[in-house]
């Protein structure tokens, strides 16, 4: 595959020449409540967003019930400082159970529903499930055991490349191209959450883009929309934002998660960005040239007796462009009309004498 060739995911095409797939990421958002978790179903499909995304894990699929400190988090700027990461998963995962009805009720409003498989037990569950596509998270980008079970679906992978290097990039999409993965596509992501602007960098989409011959969006998780925006503006043919109904209700993910209104606005101005990028061209659009009569152009603006030299009092640049083209401004000034001229009248070449 290339970067340019078409990704069909069910009734949506993913392409540079397609409107950006926007993916909500409901995360831990649901808050343990199965009623909550439908309740964003329903905000995202009516914020029109393309695809509703999960994350398939339990905590002892993503960690081990640890109590030294390798198994909490010690960056006191974390959203998640000194958390136990066994607790932390245990907070924030979507149970199994729940992803049937998720996965019913968003088809049902639209929307490809799919999710992130963790481990190799959790594609085996998707896959009973029909899952269109995949998604690897970027902690999960390096982990080769689940990147060739995914591969060896045959279904489209969409990957984020937060916390790895270019060789480990390199290396992580030949062994999903090496098992049959066919169609993929790379996120550009900053793991850190919140991320910056700073931090975002989103000049690498295109670099991306051409060095691995394939498309790339953004999986972003700074506050607010204007970072997916740009990303539009670069080439992105994906974007992924978590979303929680209202931040206010708190959560493991809440902080940097969007509102029903906010991605609603992301996806607006996403279209509109995509829209405004088209070709490089100084053609006038077809609107433009009916507003061409409304140019400026040379008037006489005081009455002028036949005799009387053309002045900047009695000739003026202004609207509409009937009159001569304000380049000859300079040599009509001194020159004398041959007749009676109204104000109002549009300059013509047969009311200047040639003198």
């Amino acid at each position: 595959m290339t970067a340019n060739q078409p990704i069909q995911v069910a009734h949506y095409t993913i392409s540079p020449t397609h409107r950006p797939f926007v993916i909500a990421e409901m995360s831990g958002n649901h808050n343990q409540s199965l009623d909550r978790a439908l309740e964003i179903v329903d905000a995202v499909a009516d914020s029109g967003a393309h695809a509703l995304k999960l994350q398939t894990y339990t905590p002892d699929t993503i960690t081990f019930n640890g109590a030294s400190e390798e198994f909490y988090i010690r960056d006191a700027k974390s959203l998640w400082a000194d958390k136990n990461l066994y607790k932390l998963y245990a907070e924030a995962y979507t149970p199994w159970e729940w992803h049937k009805p998720i996965f019913d009720h968003a088809k049902k409003r639209g929307m490809i529903a799919f999710s992130s498989p963790f481990d190799t037990s959790a594609v085996d569950f998707l896959e009973s499930l029909d899952v269109p596509l995949y998604k690897i998270a970027s902690f999960e980008n390096t982990d080769h055991i689940l990147l060739k079970k995914i591969a060896q679906t045959g279904k489209p992978v969409i990957m984020s490349t937060g916390v790895a290097s270019v060789a480990d990039l390199d290396e992580s999409v030949k062994v999903l191209r090496a098992n049959g993965c066919k169609d993929l596509i790379l996120l550009k992501c900053t793991s850190t959450y919140p991320a910056t602007p700073e931090t975002t960098n989103l000049l690498t989409i295109p670099h991306m883009r051409q060095l691995f011959d394939v498309p790339v969006g953004l999986s972003d998780h700074t506050m607010g929309i204007g970072a997916a925006v740009a990303a539009v503006a670069l080439g992105a043919v994906v974007l992924e934002k978590h979303v929680t109904l209202r931040r206010a209700d708190g959560g493991v993910d809440s902080a940097f998660s969007l509102e029903p209104d906010e991605l609603k606005s992301l996806v607006i101005e996403t279209e509109r960005a995509f829209l405004a990028m088209g070709q490089v061209s100084y053609t006038l659009t077809p609107k433009e040239q009916k507003s061409l009569q409304f140019k400026r152009s040379l008037y006489v603006v005081k009455d002028v007796k036949a005799g009387e030299p053309f002045t900047p009092e009695n000739v003026r640049s202004i609207r509409p462009a009937n009159g001569l083209h304000t380049r000859y401004y300079d040599d009509v000034l001194g020159r004398t009309a041959p007749t009676d001229i109204a104000a109002g009248t549009a300059l013509q070449w047969n009311l200047v004498m040639n003198d």
